[in-house]
């Protein structure tokens, strides 16, 4: 039978640290890991922290928002996976806008067997930027994929030939656009040059050279080290990540959306990169909303295809250490 339960429940503290800190594995937008939580007595808290060297990325930290609600979602998997549930309030106060948010109501039910596979799913899922091999992801697979992505007035739309050459003209249109900002140049230079301090892009998950996409990726300004080798993502396939609406809480939703689809992605072996870009220039965001025929806002453009058996998967980004992310000094001081 299922009981709610208090945070001063040593059980429950330890399941909720343990969710905050396998969160610390979802994706964020330049590898920032803009989340931060706090375990209380009654509650587990979610802030996001908005970087000064994303203000030309995400002047209106939307990007930070989606990348938080990755986070989100990673944790209540986590839970789940350690046979907890809880009540998620978002974006629970009005005066702290950064308080994106709250979890509560905490009942053990069991593990979920479900749960437990995504988890693993978290420690191997990565962004591979290469080309995908020539074979293309089956009918049914893609299906599932958008299946997972569906959220509260969020949805993920699989884009046909002559939308994906559309794509592709604004995805090289916003590269122009950032490649000319100066700004925009300087935060990829920041964020491409942290080493050793667990965010931020490394050369070895970086390729050497610009890989033959149909959508072109970011350029990040400098190459790395990942070696590209022949081929092309003739098999991929593109989606446009997307909603209703355009507010802090969509983003947000958006944000857990992308998780699901990446992580039930990654359990049927297709590989996904996220390509922002085309959402950061607002002009190419409105060609993209376009491709919906104006029903919605665009959040995220993705690639889904099947590895190249013959690469080998990039090493995964760093990490942050779990006591930078997640704050148990409330819990701390009620057990001292």
């Amino acid at each position: 039978m299922s009981h709610e339960t208090s945070a001063t429940d040593p059980a429950l503290a330890t399941a909720l640290t343990e969710a905050a800190a396998t969160s610390g594995r979802a994706p964020s937008v330049h590898n920032t890991q803009p989340w931060r939580w706090k375990v209380l007595p009654d509650a587990l808290e979610l802030r996001m922290v908005r970087d000064p060297r994303l203000a030309a990325t995400d002047p209106e930290g939307q990007l930070v928002t989606l990348s938080c609600g990755a986070a989100l979602h990673h944790a209540c998997v986590a839970l789940a996976a350690g046979g907890w549930t809880a009540v998620v309030e978002r974006l629970p106060d009005p005066k702290q806008p950064e308080l994106l948010a709250r979890l509560t109501g905490f009942r053990h039910t069991g593990a979920d067997p479900d749960a437990m596979r995504l988890v693993q799913c978290m420690q191997v899922r990565h962004t591979d930027r290469r080309p995908v091999s020539d074979e293309p992801v089956p009918a049914a697979t893609l299906d599932e994929i958008v299946e997972a992505a569906r959220a509260d007035g969020v949805r993920l739309q699989v884009l046909n030939s002559d939308q994906v050459m559309d794509l592709a003209a604004a995805a090289s249109q916003a590269a122009t656009v950032t490649s000319e900002d100066p700004q925009t140049r300087e935060e990829l230079e920041y964020w491409t040059s942290r080493a050793d301090t667990g965010t931020g892009l490394p050369p070895e998950v970086l390729p050497e050279q610009a890989p033959q996409t149909t959508v072109p990726g970011r350029d990040f300004g400098r190459p790395g080290t990942l070696p590209v080798g022949p081929g092309h993502d003739r098999a991929a396939r593109y989606g446009i990540l997307w909603g209703i609406e355009d507010e802090p809480d969509n983003w947000l939703r958006a944000g857990e959306a992308l998780s699901s689809a990446w992580l039930a992605a990654t359990r049927l072996g297709v590989s996904v990169v996220p390509l922002s870009g085309v959402v950061e220039v607002e002009g190419t965001r409105q060609t993209v909303r376009r491709l919906l025929a104006g029903l919605g806002f665009p959040y995220l453009a993705l690639r889904l295809g099947l590895a190249d058996p013959a690469h080998a998967g990039p090493p995964h980004t760093p990490r942050l250490p779990t006591e930078e992310i997640v704050d148990t000094s409330a819990v701390r001081a009620g057990h001292a």
